[in-house]
């Protein structure tokens, strides 16, 4: 599943540079602006879900962001979930480019170039990461949002820890 996520920015294409129309912006706003679409989006999750940062990586021209779920996301609730993004993401004016064939990742594109990937692994993690489109090269701070549970981004990440009792169901926390 990992591989899926790491490989999901391939999906609708590499980011590439030139496109016509588009705002010119370095590295450091659009690693802003993905931090923002990744605060939109789980502010629009309700009830709310704990999450922390995994990675933020700049390449040449592109930043990656991406925050795990640290909720325990049951099989049955997976729907809903990836439900509430889709209709959050679609009332932003994003299009849905693609779903998985198990209904357990999607991934949208914004009109200015952002990549959105939701992913949720079989152990019912969830995955959230935005890959900017190519823009100018600038230094790239990590980011300021605060995670809603401990900050795992300099640790290993564990198995989603956290029982909602939304979000995790009685089959998913025994096992």
């Amino acid at each position: 599943m990992l591989a899926l996520l790491l490989t999901g920015c391939g999906m609708a294409g590499s980011p590439s540079s030139g496109e016509e129309g588009q705002p010119k912006m370095n590295l450091q706003e659009a690693a802003d602006k993905a931090d923002g679409i990744l605060d939109e989006a789980f502010a629009a999750i309700t009830p709310p879900v704990q999450w922390t940062h995994r990675y933020s990586m700049p390449g040449d021209c592109y930043v990656d962001r991406d925050r795990a779920v640290m909720t325990i996301i049951s099989t049955e609730r997976r729907g809903s979930f990836l439900g509430v993004l889709e209709r959050h993401w679609k009332s932003k004016g994003y299009r849905l480019v693609a779903t998985s064939p198990n209904g357990l990742a999607a991934h949208f594109t914004t009109e200015d170039g952002f990549q959105l990937e939701v992913l949720i692994a079989p152990n019912g993690q969830a995955h959230l990461s935005v890959t900017t489109p190519c823009v100018e090269k600038s230094e790239v701070a990590q980011p300021t949002s605060s995670p809603s549970g401990p900050d795992y981004a300099e640790r290993e990440l564990p198995a989603p820890n956290v029982k909602s009792t939304f979000w995790s169901s009685d089959a998913a926390l025994s096992r």
